[in-house]
């Protein structure tokens, strides 16, 4: 059982979190409403995240396979959408169709093109987000800025698949300056691809920005921030 102090906690960081996603939408002259707060609730238990679902949550992002289904199939999201955040391989693209109302982290021709297949079989369209990997980083997945434009135009020629945006990571870093180049470059390819003028490729989410830069995110034109542990507490493993 969750404790008392534990859902005061939550209560009190989200609310926290909004105030600091509403202040860093202002000072970018945007509309706090505008921007989507998604609880990347990975290793939490289905009662946390029933808990978290009763609170100012948009959705909820899942980072594994295994704790998507667990999750959604015990209706731990009270009817909010969840969306698969993380690494995604090949052989369980099955169990997150239907599951996942948004897949964010398509960030290979291989990944697009098993989903393109399964999706076809299900009779479905799943909406997607490209990954980018805009710090270059071994360990991290997603294309480059340059193998973008490939991957975009290969999404583009499915049909059972819809772009709606660009997912990202960029690399940790202490400084504030080099972590907002990070992210302005990513709005950057946002933009330029939403000017490609493709008829089934809609640019409208921005996902970038976790729990310690997502004011900067914010400021730099995310649409949707995911965030972990400034909601739930430190990662128990």
């Amino acid at each position: 059982m969750l404790t008392q102090e534990q859902l005061t906690m939550m209560a009190e960081n989200v609310a926290r979190i909004r105030e600091n996603m509403a202040a860093a939408a202002r000072e970018a002259g945007r509309d706090p409403a505008d921007i989507l707060l998604c609880a990347a609730c990975k290793t939490r238990t289905v009662e946390e995240v029933i808990a978290s679902a009763a609170l100012p949550i948009d959705l909820f992002g899942e980072n594994h396979v295994q704790e998507l289904c667990a999750n959604f199939d015990a209706g731990a999201y009270c009817g909010k959408p969840s969306h698969f955040i993380g690494h995604l391989q090949t052989n369980k693209i099955k169990k997150v169709l239907g599951r996942a109302s948004l897949i964010q982290s398509v960030g290979s021709e291989h990944l697009l093109t098993a989903i393109e297949k399964e999706a076809a079989k299900a009779g479905i369209v799943q909406n997607v987000l490209l990954e980018v990997n805009i710090g270059g980083e071994e360990s991290k997945s997603g294309v480059s800025p340059e193998a973008l434009w490939p991957l975009l135009d290969a999404a583009a020629a499915q049909e059972h698949i819809r772009v709606k945006g660009l997912m990202a990571i960029p690399p940790v870093n202490d400084d504030d300056a080099q972590n907002r180049r990070y992210l302005a470059a990513v709005h950057d390819l946002f933009v330029k691809a939403g000017e490609r003028g493709y008829s089934n490729v809609e640019m409208q989410t921005l996902s970038m920005g976790m729990s310690g830069d997502y004011e900067n995110a914010i400021r730099e034109g995310a649409t949707l921030v995911r965030i972990g542990t400034a909601i739930y507490g430190e990662r128990d493993y």
